[in-house]
């Protein structure tokens, strides 16, 4: 399956990368759950740029995949 540049959803027409970004928002939602889970933030010296980092990376990582 190869991702276009539009996708259509009932007639609308969404870019892709908007659905990228939904999809790097919602694995990061549940990584920063997990990492909150775990006390795994404590590692991190600054998380809110930590976690803007991960999500650059997701945006990415999803870009790339699909």
């Amino acid at each position: 399956m190869v991702m276009t540049q539009v996708v259509d959803l009932d007639g609308v027409l969404v870019s892709a990368f908007v659905i990228n970004l939904a999809l790097a928002l919602l694995t990061l939602a549940i990584l920063r759950w997990i990492m909150g889970w775990f006390d795994l933030w404590r590692f991190v010296w600054d998380p809110p740029l930590a976690q803007f980092g991960i999500l650059i990376c997701l945006i990415g990582i999803y870009t790339l995949i699909l």
